[in-house]
């Protein structure tokens, strides 16, 4: 019988692993379909993990979950932007990359089988049957958790699945109002036994050295001055999401930088806009036929530290809600995000740097987001928009 991790409560039960496991155990294995928000968040809990158990290697499996027979797609997919930022990180003793096609999988499932995997660990929230099977196939003889959800009684399948666990993380917390960091926070509390502090919680970026300096010679080329030396701010915008929906249309942009522009705190500012590299070629048209001054187009095209980097040099950043808006967290930069009402989890957890501006109304898409919202929230100090939906709000005064 599996055992559930309520995650709203997790202080108040025993971990799932076993601690004598864990004192044993010379190794553990986590799978999880990474993309680079979670990362930021997750990062903090890997850190604690290695802290409470350094004698355990910490080996993690990153899943596409893209995965296709479509070989036109294979080389975009080896060259996931999250296997850059795990490189750095010394705590993982083995990472498990190759996942993105059928063929590939079968290669790195009997790789990951030859380790005889103790503890195996799925943070897979979407495709949880999938997830469930495949951490029993790595580790047959081992510990295995894995994200579950209820089962109807009639389906047989699932729970032959699940019932092969040893152990299930739920999903669903009954505070609403948690943060993501909160929830993987307490994902590891409830599984090991540890806390991750609220103040480690924030996440950190350490951009390599040669990262850094590619950053400084670029705005060199454009004539802006490094940070320390700048007079006039340097404000990076990213109307780009991969979902339409968390897009904000390239000609609200140019628009806002024309205000902006017009504004006496902004008047002398420089301006970066962001491009994905697929989108560059309509970007640029877009920006170019606007005719702004001080304003440079910028993608990342050669590795994804060259984006942190970019950012740390900004005093601004600008963004739709993706991974952008975390990471202008964790190289200390101030953000205005502009987000979605139906994912405020995900809000940037460094409130004192971070203004939020949320959709009119709960189901709308970004693109509802006026400029004219956005300079109003401009004129905000930084850190003084609300956090909360109103649903949200909602929910917290009935809960008391």
């Amino acid at each position: 019988m599996t055992q559930q991790v309520q995650t709203h409560a997790a202080a108040t039960l025993q971990q799932t692993v076993p601690a004598e496991l864990l004192q044993k155990a010379d190794k553990i294995l986590f799978v999880a379909h990474l993309a680079l928000g979670d990362f930021t968040y997750m990062q903090a809990c890997f850190k604690a993990f290695a802290e409470a158990y350094p004698h355990i290697k910490i080996h993690l499996w990153v899943d596409e979950v893209r995965r296709t027979w479509d070989f036109r797609q294979w080389k975009h997919l080896q060259k996931y932007v999250v296997f850059d930022w795990l490189q750095t990180y010394p705590m993982f003793d083995k990472l498990y990359t190759r996942t993105y096609s059928p063929l590939v999988l079968r290669e790195t499932m009997r790789e990951a089988r030859a380790e005889n995997y103790p503890i195996v660990v799925s943070f897979g929230l979407a495709r949880r049957p999938m997830y469930a099977k495949m951490v029993r196939r790595i580790s047959p003889k081992g510990f295995v958790v894995a994200m579950t959800k209820r089962v109807r009684f009639y389906d047989f399948r699932k729970h032959l699945i699940y019932g092969a666990l040893d152990a299930a993380v739920p999903v669903i917390s009954q505070d609403r109002t948690l943060h993501v960091s909160d929830v993987y926070a307490n994902w590891f509390k409830g599984l090991f036994g540890f806390e991750v502090p609220k103040d480690q919680r924030v996440p950190t970026m350490d951009v390599p050295q040669q990262w850094q300096d590619g950053a400084v010679r670029q705005l060199q080329q454009w004539g802006i001055a490094p940070k320390p030396s700048r007079k006039h701010p340097l404000v990076f915008l990213n109307a780009f999401a991969k979902p339409p929906e968390r897009s904000w249309p390239v000609v609200n942009v140019t628009e806002l930088i024309r205000r902006m522009q017009a504004d006496p705190k902004w008047a002398e500012a420089e301006f970066i806009v962001n491009s994905m590299p697929e989108q560059w070629a309509n970007t640029q048209s877009e920006v170019q036929a606007a005719a702004l001054p001080r304003t440079r187009l910028f993608s990342a095209h050669d590795h994804f530290f060259q984006l942190p980097a970019m950012l740390e040099q900004s005093d601004l950043i600008i963004t739709v809600e993706t991974s952008i808006m975390h990471l202008a967290n964790a190289v200390r930069v101030p953000v205005l995000a502009m987000m979605r009402q139906i994912n405020p989890e995900w809000a940037p957890i460094d409130a004192a740097n971070t203004n939020i501006v949320y959709t009119p109304e709960h189901g709308d898409w970004i693109n509802k987001i006026s400029v004219d919202t956005v300079m109003e929230f401009l004129q905000l100090p930084m850190g003084a928009a609300p956090r909360f939906t109103p649903l949200q709000l909602q929910r917290m005064k009935m809960a008391g």
